[in-house]
């Protein structure tokens, strides 16, 4: 096979990569932390909520009652493993999907060329790369089980230490690994394939890295929508696994079977509204000012 050597985008230094995803990671987790926490809290809610005090008692729990300022604040659990999960999560897609790109259109551009043409070709390769690198962002899962489960079912803890709990669950903490890689495939072949869809023919761009801050902004938009909806019925399997105590682990066949029993098919949907509403503004957000920042990165090193 050999390597393709057509029009590609410009190459970023691996430092301006680390550093623009970085800075997109730790931005979006001082704004919407306490957003995730909500999101997470609505979708392991068992229970269809039919009022504003039931909401408020799923949404704050123990501190329902509080003042607004507790109330507020209690939306700040497990914010160490989220600053831990959030930097490690943003450089290794944000930073990592570019160097994927480079490789699949280094080694089968060419195909992709000629199965969807020019235009389209680029685009999906994109979306291919952020399906590969989603894939492998269960490596990660260990951080993100911690983050929810602090977020969810903080009684799960226990009194225990990062340390304690590494010791004591080992490989349970990658419980879930298939749905999440299940769940990370399409919502990030969707995330960079609609971003990479919007540059390419709503924009025309030639080099995505390029693009303006209102442009990557609207086409983050349409990546972060696709990417939320897509994966919307495997991320309520996918967070329904990591929350459950330690030691009473749940199947996600199990769950799926029970949520379509019990709660209907719109279950495989909880907390998509809330997630598109607020959880969208944080992925575009961040997604959109990583691709702004590292190409900023990238002249300031002089590349």
């Amino acid at each position: 096979m050999s390597p393709h050597t057509g029009a590609k985008d410009k190459s970023n230094s691996a430092a301006a990569r680390v550093l623009g995803s970085a800075t997109a990671g730790i931005s979006e987790l001082a704004l919407f932390h306490p957003v995730d926490t909500t999101a997470k809290r609505l979708m392991s809610n068992h229970t269809r909520v039919t009022s504003l005090s039931q909401l408020n008692q799923v949404v704050f729990r123990n501190y329902a009652n509080e003042s607004t300022l507790r109330k507020v604040f209690s939306l700040f659990p497990g914010l160490g493993y989220a600053a831990g999960y959030k930097v490690l999560q943003r450089v290794y897609k944000y930073g990592g999907q570019p160097y994927v790109n480079d490789i699949v259109a280094y080694r089968f551009g060419a195909d992709f060329e000629n199965a969807f043409g020019k235009k389209t070709g680029k685009a999906v390769m994109s979306a291919t790369s952020g399906s590969l690198i989603g894939i492998g962002e269960i490596v990660l899962l260990p951080l993100d089980v911690l983050k929810i489960k602090r977020q969810t079912n903080p009684e799960s803890f226990k009194g225990r230490g990062f340390v304690r709990i590494l010791l004591d669950e080992g490989m349970g903490l990658y419980r879930g690994w298939g749905w999440t890689a299940a769940r990370n495939a399409p919502g990030s072949f969707a995330l960079f394939g609609g971003n990479a869809f919007a540059k390419e023919f709503i924009f025309g761009l030639k080099d995505y890295g390029t693009a303006t801050w209102t442009q990557n902004f609207v086409a983050s938009i349409f990546g972060a929508s696709a990417s939320l909806i897509v994966s919307a019925p495997l991320d309520v399997i996918k967070t329904r696994i990591q929350n459950r105590n330690f030691d009473n682990p749940e199947s996600g066949f199990t769950i799926l079977k029970n949520m379509a029993r019990n709660e209907g098919f719109s279950s495989f949907f909880k907390g998509l509204v809330p997630k598109l509403l607020t959880t969208g503004p944080k992925l575009v957000f961040s997604f959109a000012l990583a691709q702004t920042l590292i190409p900023a990165f990238d002249k300031v090193f002089g590349n």
